[in-house]
């Protein structure tokens, strides 16, 4: 790192650095092998009610001889032997510069890549059956693997209800620019004034549990999600700070001050319902946005008395995809993780200090009353 005085007289002042960072593991992760190593937990599925319907007696299904053995089905999760604990390659150059009449003015700009991200896979996934036919031709999983057991259409080993692998990657990265303006006055005035735009991008965003990391992951291809957006990406903010400080008689002093954000809401994906492709994640299946009308099909169907036409359907679909600011943008192509940003909220708080000083034993002693107000 390094930090220049340009001038030699504190007027321009370069600044940055590089590193490579490694934070605080998280050591659930690791964990999730000790608790879904297929030994501890088993699972039974059973969709037959006229075998075991519902009891409320916790008691009643518990087996009365426990031998030991593994359990019929269960789910385990591994870790790759050359796992590695996040680190991050980052750097950073800002210069801070005093302008006429006291004014500072600050720039920044922060990279930041994964030198060992974490990425999951489902090694118990089986080959896709096949590919969906149209303009939509993702790999779909729809025969099951294990007849005896309904719904399985999806694994290697019947017995495993999942595997899902913790690893490494690095290709995700982010990145922040940011600029500021501000001033203290000597009558006891502060203004400050700044802007920041960032973006991170990512394989997936990891949770505490392995098999949510997996499949509430949104992607096209579950073992092979493209590099997209974090659902921590910041995007736009801004802000105002005013405050006015006054101290008088040796007695007390009253200030005020304003805080005004503007911000991007946070950002979301549109997937579609239920298990789109089969792969045995709920909802984490991208949507296709059709290129035009010809690329969908709608059927008449009657709700609560209304029918709802090919023609008024097709009509409002188009309505919709014109209108969004995002989907208008994709047609004929997939839907990315977290591109769709919310709108930006504004947001005031108002604050108003009173201070009384004191002084005891030759010091002077604060007492403080406070008064906010979130908006």
């Amino acid at each position: 790192g390094f930090n220049w005085d340009v001038r030699n007289n504190r007027s321009t002042q370069l600044r940055g650095g590089t590193g490579v960072f490694t934070g605080r593991p998280l050591y659930v992760w690791i964990s999730n092998q000790i608790g879904q190593n297929g030994i501890i937990t088993g699972l039974e599925e059973i969709d037959n009610t006229t075998a075991r319907p519902f009891n409320p007696n916790p008691e009643r299904y518990k087996p009365t001889n426990v031998t030991g053995a593994p359990a019929a089905t269960y789910e385990v999760n591994y870790t790759t032997p050359d796992f590695r604990f996040p680190q991050q390659w980052r750097s950073n150059l800002a210069i801070d510069q005093r302008l006429p009449y006291g004014f500072v003015l600050t720039g920044e700009a922060i990279y930041g890549r994964d030198l060992n991200g974490i990425s999951y896979i489902n090694a118990n996934l089986s080959a896709p059956d096949g590919r969906f036919a149209g303009p939509d031709n993702r790999d779909r999983w729809f025969q099951d693997d294990c007849p005896t057991v309904p719904g399985t259409q999806q694994r290697v080993n019947c017995n495993i209800t999942a595997a899902f692998v913790l690893g490494n990657q690095n290709v995700g990265s982010n990145y922040t620019l940011s600029a500021s303006l501000e001033k203290s006055f000597s009558s006891g005035f502060f203004f400050k004034a700044a802007y920041n735009f960032s973006q991170a991008r990512n394989l997936n965003d990891p949770g505490s549990i392995a098999s949510g990391s997996w499949t509430g992951n949104q992607t096209i291809d579950p073992n092979n999600p493209r590099l997209a957006f974090s659902t921590y990406s910041p995007g736009h903010r801004s802000f105002l700070v005013t405050s006015y400080r006054r101290e008088y008689f040796n007695f007390g002093a009253t200030t005020v001050s304003l805080f005004a954000e503007r911000f991007t809401g946070g950002n979301v994906s549109y997937t579609y319902g239920g298990d789109f492709n089969g792969d045995g994640g709920v909802s984490n299946d991208l949507l296709y946005i059709p290129r035009d009308r010809s690329e969908i099909q709608f059927q008449q169907f009657t709700a609560s008395g209304r029918t709802f036409t090919v023609q008024e359907q097709a009509d409002r679909w188009e309505e919709f995809v014109a209108q969004d600011p995002y989907l208008s943008t994709r047609r004929g192509q997939y839907a990315e993780r977290g591109a769709f940003f919310l709108p930006q909220v504004l947001r005031a708080d108002f604050a108003v200090i009173q201070d009384v000083f004191r002084p005891i034993n030759g010091k002077r002693n604060n007492l403080q009353v406070r008064l906010d107000i979130f908006n």
